[in-house]
């Protein structure tokens, strides 16, 4: 049964307090019945375009991020953000505190900023990203997740995201580090920050270019863009907008959306497997003859309940 305050109606009618208390809930008490029959009433009414912005430490994410959130907004979209933080050692709770960085108006319900803290997460992302993702997709347009930053394993914004934009810094060595990285195979979008700055913003997407021609060319069907823009100026932000819904449209084509989404969950579940019970968790449940393949249309909450209950059992 679910409790009063936990349905997608209740937190739709409830505004910003009830998202704020349920979210904290799913956080608290991920495995409880509550928090996931809310999860899987998500799932099955995903709306929203999910955008996560990626790049290293200053390149000027959370910026990004506000000018993003006011372009939509001026748009008549509905936005939700997911900020996820540096930890603190002491509280273990969100360090930076990107409701504060991300500039938005209070007072306006159809906006929402939720920070969550990495802990010791290095895939740049916190433990209950996803679920929050799949909560904010059901209830806003646009689902915006900015990440702690990106170093050599910090990559899974590209597991809960539909479209990944890479920030660049001008003048910071970002796209060797961008090659280095292995990043360069993960965004669907590239904006070099900061392009206020002029003849060095030139010369950043011009390296990221060069960065470009000797990565292995993906599947063909979306070409990765570099677009230059200011968050001080908004110069440049337009054609991000433009940018960003082109790859939306793009992936509403030919199925493509559900079959990323689809292999979004499959990974799920394995690292989910993985962070639980270790790999010899998935091992086991190889030799007890389940298959980790998740059925099309099926939900990876309910999947994961069944491999882990399966492991639980069996011990």
């Amino acid at each position: 049964m679910i409790a009063d305050g936990l349905t997608l109606q209740a937190l739709r009618q409830g505004g910003k307090r009830a998202l704020a208390a349920a979210l904290a809930r799913l956080e608290r008490d991920p495995e409880s019945d509550e928090s996931q029959a809310l999860l899987d009433a998500a799932w099955r009414t995903p709306g929203g375009h999910v955008v996560g912005v990626t790049g290293p430490p200053g390149v000027g994410k959370s910026s990004l991020c506000a000018a993003l959130v006011a372009a939509w907004r001026q748009a008549g979209h509905t936005v939700g953000v997911i900020a996820v933080d540096p930890s603190s050692r002491a509280s273990g709770g969100a360090l930076l505190g990107d409701r504060v960085r991300i500039v938005h108006e209070a007072a306006d319900d159809k906006s929402f900023v939720r920070s969550m803290a990495a802990r010791d997460r290095l895939g740049g992302l916190a433990d209950q990203t996803l679920a929050a993702m799949v909560v904010m997709r059901a209830l806003f347009d646009r689902v915006l997740i900015e990440t702690v930053g990106v170093g050599q394993s910090e990559t899974d914004v590209a597991g809960v995201a539909d479209t990944v934009l890479f920030c660049v810094q001008p003048g910071s060595g970002d796209s060797l580090q961008f090659m280095k990285a292995g990043i360069v195979e993960i965004p669907h979008l590239i904006a070099v920050t900061k392009a206020d700055l002029g003849p060095a913003a030139e010369r950043a997407r011009a390296d990221v270019a060069g960065a470009l021609s000797l990565a292995a060319p993906g599947d063909g069907s979306w070409a990765l863009r570099v677009l230059a823009v200011s968050s001080r100026s908004r110069a440049g932000l337009d054609a991000l907008v433009e940018a960003l819904e082109a790859h939306r449209l793009h992936l509403a084509k030919e199925g493509r959306l559900a079959i990323a989404r689809h292999r979004q969950s499959e990974s799920w579940i394995t690292e989910s497997l993985r962070d639980r019970f270790g790999r010899d968790g998935i091992a086991r449940l190889n030799r007890l003859g389940f298959d980790l393949a998740l059925a099309p249309g099926a939900q990876p909450f309910q999947r994961m309940r069944h491999l882990a209950a399966a492991l639980e059992t069996r011990r």
